[in-house]
């Protein structure tokens, strides 16, 4: 697939909490805790999404670029949405932005398209779901078909509700730039603390959830300076591998497989980290709807 170092790391991050989901599962259907088949059908959207997001589900095109095109001045990759595409476009020639700025408004722009791509992934399943719900003939089976297209729908309408957010995000950063003051900077946290406002969350409880964003944001932190340094070194090891000097090329092959472990680690725990405060927030909002 001539994946990037960096992607290959996110791949193996996926697929480690994935491995993991699964075995918890299987011990959940050995106890007969998964009746209706939801954690299953949850866990094959999951794989659904990964296979997209990386291109191993056989089709051309369904990869996403990781391409950061500030840095090499070609635009190779796109934004698949022409809002996007506007104001991403109006933001570089403002002028509002550092190079730094621009760096980080882009990491937003793509963690969005990647929003909508999952979105659409989702709704695909539940449609076909939805197909299979109608052939229905048992009462029975009909209740607890009932039940998981519930849970579905309000899967995607969580992430729609996501995806409405981040958009005014967006546009707001675009047309004015950064606020100094804002509260966190990546977009992901910047996510989960917008959905946080809206949940169930008594004070206490939200301002604990503050604490924790900002440990995470750390975390996510570092995870982006290990991925910057595993591309650097990525290009370093081809660079030396042409030169023919042995010593130096074991030396940075050292170098280069210790960086790619730390990032695997590093995006396995953001992940999972992820996982466990957008389930908190999940369950907060389900509250709100009852």
């Amino acid at each position: 697939l001539q994946l990037s170092a960096v992607k290959l790391a996110e791949l193996h991050s996926d697929l480690k909490i994935q491995e993991k989901d699964e075995l918890s599962w299987k011990k959940l259907k050995a106890e007969g805790l998964d009746e209706d088949g939801e954690k299953e059908a949850k866990l094959r959207r999951n794989l659904n999404v990964i296979m997209t997001k990386y291109g191993l589900n056989g089709k051309k095109d369904s990869q996403l670029v990781d391409t950061n095109y500030i840095k090499d001045g070609t635009e190779t990759d796109t934004l698949d949405d022409p809002r996007l595409e506007k104001l991403w476009s109006k933001a570089k020639s403002s002028g509002k932005f550092s190079d730094e700025e621009l760096d980080k408004l882009w990491r937003e722009f793509k963690h969005h398209k990647e929003k909508i791509h999952e979105y659409n992934i989702l709704l695909e399943t539940v449609s076909r779901t939805e197909d299979i719900h109608k052939n229905v003939i048992n009462p029975e089976e009909n209740l607890v078909k009932e039940e998981i297209l519930h849970n579905k729908h309000r899967e995607l309408k969580d992430k729609l509700r996501s995806i409405n957010q981040g958009f005014e995000r967006l546009r707001k950063v675009s047309h004015q730039g950064y606020d100094a003051t804002s509260e966190f900077e990546e977009p992901r946290v910047i996510d989960l603390w917008d959905m946080a406002k809206s949940a169930n969350f008594t004070e206490k409880e939200l301002e604990s959830f503050r604490e924790e964003l900002k440990h995470f944001e750390a975390k996510i932190e570092k995870h982006h300076h290990y991925q910057k340094q595993l591309e650097i070194s990525h290009q370093k090891l081809k660079h030396i591998e042409g030169t023919g000097d042995k010593d130096h090329l074991n030396r940075n092959k050292e170098k280069y497989a210790m960086l790619e472990e730390k990032t695997k680690e590093l995006g396995y725990k953001v992940k999972k980290h992820l996982q466990d405060l957008s389930s908190r927030i999940s369950q907060g909002l389900q509250h709100n709807e009852l």
